[in-house]
C-alpha cells in the first residue's frame, strides 16, 4: 500500500514570531484523530489558500521529529503499551497491534477452555472397578437362608466403554424342594465415566411414586451419598399377586441397585414369601457388603 508524500517541513521561528500559513492544511496521517485520548489539539481546519490557519502549530525548537509516513511504528514513545492504537493513519500497526490482542484474549480463553473440560470431565468413581462377572462379586448371603438352593445357572452380562462400564446379575432364588424359582434377585452396577449421575438418579427414585401408581418410596441413610427403597405389595394375604423392593443406591459418579421380586400364582409351590419388612432388612445388608468389596 502506498504512502501519503511528507509534507514540506516548517523552518524554525524565533521566539514571539507569529505563526506562519500551513502549506498543508490537512492534518498529519501519522497524528491522532481530533479529541483523541491522549490530550493532542484537534487538528487544523482546511483554509483558502494563502489565508493563515489559526490552528497550525508551529515547529519548537528541539522538538523531536516527525517520523517517516512509511513506517507505521516509528510513533512518538508516549502511547500508553496497552489500549487501542490512534485512529489516525498507520493501519498496519493498528493491524499488528489488534492481531497480538486477539492472540492473546484467544490464548487466555482456550487455556481456559482446557482447564474446565479437564476439570469437568473427572469422574467420582470413589475407587469402584466393575468386575468381569458381577454375579460373583455380589453378596446376597442374607437371602440364603430363606432360600437355601442355589442358582447354578445365573444370567450376567457385561458392558466396558469411555462413558460406562456395567454390569448385571440375575439369580434364581429357591426354597428346599421346589422345582423352579421361587424369588428373584436382580443386581446391577453403574461406573459413569463422562457424566454425573446424580440429578437424574434422584429425579428417577425419588420421585419413583410419582410416575408408578400403587409404589411405597423410602429414603434410606448411611449408604453412599443417597439410596431409596421402592417397594410394592400387591398379595394382600391372598395366594396371587406379587412382593417388590429395589434398593436403589449413588455413591458419587458410581450407581448399584439391587432388586427382589417374588410373584404368586396357582401353581407355584411356595405361597408364603417372606414379608417386605425382611426383604427390605436384607437388600440394605447385602448392598453394603457388595459395596464395601467393590469399592476396595
Amino acid at each position: 500500500m502506498s504512502t501519503p508524500p511528507q509534507p514540506p517541513q516548517q523552518p524554525e521561528q524565533p521566539s514571539g514570531a507569529p505563526a506562519q500559513p500551513s502549506a498543508y492544511p490537512y492534518p498529519n496521517p501519522q497524528s491522532p484523530a481530533p479529541g483523541g485520548p491522549l490530550g493532542f489539539p484537534p487538528a487544523a481546519p482546511a483554509t483558502q489558500a494563502g489565508q493563515q490557519s489559526v490552528y497550525a502549530q508551529p515547529t519548537l525548537v528541539g522538538q523531536p521529529a516527525q517520523p517517516q509516513p512509511g513506517n507505521p511504528y516509528a510513533q512518538p514513545g508516549q502511547y500508553p503499551v496497552v489500549g487501542p492504537p490512534p485512529s489516525g493513519g498507520g493501519g498496519a500497526g493498528k493491524a499488528v497491534l489488534w492481531a497480538v490482542v486477539g492472540a492473546v484474549v484467544a490464548s487466555a480463553a482456550w487455556a481456559a477452555g482446557v482447564f474446565l473440560v479437564k476439570a469437568g470431565n473427572d469422574p467420582d468413581l470413589r475407587g469402584y472397578s466393575a468386575p468381569s462377572n458381577l454375579c460373583n462379586s455380589a453378596d446376597y448371603s442374607s437371602f440364603q437362608d430363606e432360600y437355601p438352593d442355589n442358582d447354578g445357572t445365573p444370567t450376567h452380562n457385561t458392558l466396558e466403554d469411555t462413558a460406562l462400564d456395567q454390569g448385571y446379575c440375575s439369580i434364581s432364588l429357591k426354597k428346599t424342594g421346589s422345582s423352579y424359582a421361587d424369588a428373584y434377585l436382580s443386581v446391577q452396577l453403574d461406573l459413569h465415566k463422562k457424566t454425573d449421575p446424580g440429578p437424574e438418579f434422584t429425579a428417577t427414585w425419588k420421585n419413583y411414586d410419582d410416575s408408578h401408581s400403587g409404589y411405597d418410596v423410602e429414603e434410606v441413610t448411611n449408604i453412599g451419598d443417597e439410596a431409596y427403597i421402592v417397594s410394592e405389595d400387591t398379595t394382600s394375604g391372598t395366594t396371587t399377586g406379587s412382593r417388590y423392593a429395589t434398593l436403589a443406591v449413588r455413591d458419587g459418579w458410581v450407581t448399584y441397585t439391587m432388586g427382589y421380586s417374588a410373584y404368586l400364582s396357582s401353581y407355584d409351590d411356595d405361597k408364603d414369601p417372606p414379608e417386605l419388612d425382611e426383604v427390605i432388612d436384607w437388600l440394605k445388608t447385602d448392598t453394603r457388603a457388595t459395596l464395601e468389596s467393590l469399592s476396595d
